[in-house]
């Protein structure tokens, strides 16, 4: 037990004098007989043989507190007493919902803009990763590129049909149901033919990709980061773009065109059995006049656009999966980001792709 002097309340009040060793273990008993001294305190620790940072804490929390003087403190223990005492400031508290709206859209602009310059810098990242691959190309990872063709294309050939089917159902119903009025039922086909094979095709394809490939990109180089598989990789000289990124954006650009070709082709199907069951327009003729109303042109644009949708989708969902850090919430936030801004980035390039294509004349 810590030992207190009964002195007399002179010049320095009163005097507690505990002795021996003041840790963790004593913390408790110590704190109990400091409430039981009335101010004012002095604190002496000259019988201090063994002192810990709780005990340090203690004595610095009284004296801030109560004002009480702290006395014959040897050069350790002042030592410690000393860095207790700069440690001791108060957490800085983010305000909460300071500035209103405008100062959370310029929040939002400004992380926005950062993300942006970040994601540039990845993309010139990646191309030295691509020179130094054709500088060397015993550095290319032909059996990575292989397993994520696997994982990337041949794994979703199912759900990107069924989605694409269902779609080619859905909008040959609505369309057939809006033409009726008109008495144009027949020009369902050519709805169906162009819309999926220029946009739904490739974009419904990319959104798909994104929300499947782009999240697991994501997710699975973000758990590298947090196992410091990354950082094993620089250390032993390897380029975790060339080894993790760069297989994963040649899969996605190249099977991209043949999932959206896939899709339109089972849309053009769904929205083929819609017609033959619904407008009673038999498979042959309706195949003849898909023939008919889809130029060239059209299955060319989709075409175009699928393979830059798949390397904006494996570039966004690296780039987050790079940013993890510190515990796997990170992977989750990461994950989520990815696929949102894959998103909003596919349906930014379908929109300037739309107006280039206007303007030389492919519509």
């Amino acid at each position: 037990m810590a030992e207190t002097d009964d002195l007399p309340p002179a010049d320095d009040g009163h005097v507690f004098q505990p002795a021996g060793a003041l840790t963790i273990g004593r913390a408790g008993s110590t704190e109990r007989e400091l409430e039981t001294i009335p101010d004012p305190l002095t604190i002496d620790l000259s019988r201090i043989e063994r002192m810990d940072t709780v005990g340090a804490w203690l004595v610095h929390r009284t004296a801030r507190n109560r004002g009480a003087r702290v006395i014959g403190a040897s050069a350790e223990t002042q030592s410690l007493l000393r860095q207790v005492a700069e440690a001791d400031h108060p957490a800085k508290v983010a305000p909460e919902n300071e500035g209103g709206p405008v100062a959370e859209l310029g929040a939002w602009t400004v992380e926005a803009g950062r993300t942006f310059v970040g994601l540039l810098g990845f993309f010139g990242a990646t191309l030295v990763a691509f020179a130094n691959i054709i500088r060397r190309p015993k550095r290319f990872r032909v059996n990575a590129v292989v397993q994520r063709f696997d994982v990337v294309g041949v794994r979703a050939l199912g759900i990107i049909g069924l989605m694409s089917f269902l779609i080619g159902i859905v909008v040959a119903q609505q369309g057939a149901v809006q033409l009726a009025q008109f008495g144009a039922e027949i020009y369902t086909v050519n709805l169906i033919g162009r819309i999926t094979v220029r946009e739904l095709g490739p974009l419904m394809t990319a959104i798909m990709v994104a929300g499947r490939s782009g999240s697991a990109f994501a997710a699975q180089i973000g758990t590298m980061k947090i196992t410091e598989e990354v950082d094993a990789m620089r250390t032993i000289g390897v380029s975790p773009v060339e080894a993790l990124v760069i297989p994963r954006m040649i899969a996605s650009t190249v099977m991209m065109p043949l999932l959206a070709f896939w899709s339109m082709l089972t849309a053009i199907i769904g929205g083929g059995l819609l017609c033959w069951i619904d407008l009673e327009i038999p498979p042959l003729t309706y195949i003849q006049l898909i023939s008919e109303v889809v130029p060239a042109t059209d299955l060319w644009v989709g075409l175009i656009k699928a393979p830059v949708f798949g390397f904006i989708i494996a570039l966004a969902g690296c780039f987050q999966g790079m940013l993890v850090q510190g515990n796997a919430e990170e992977v989750g936030l990461k994950t989520t980001a990815a696929v949102v801004q894959s998103i909003f980035l596919v349906i930014v390039l379908d929109a300037i792709f739309a107006v280039f294509f206007s303007s030389i004349g492919w519509i």
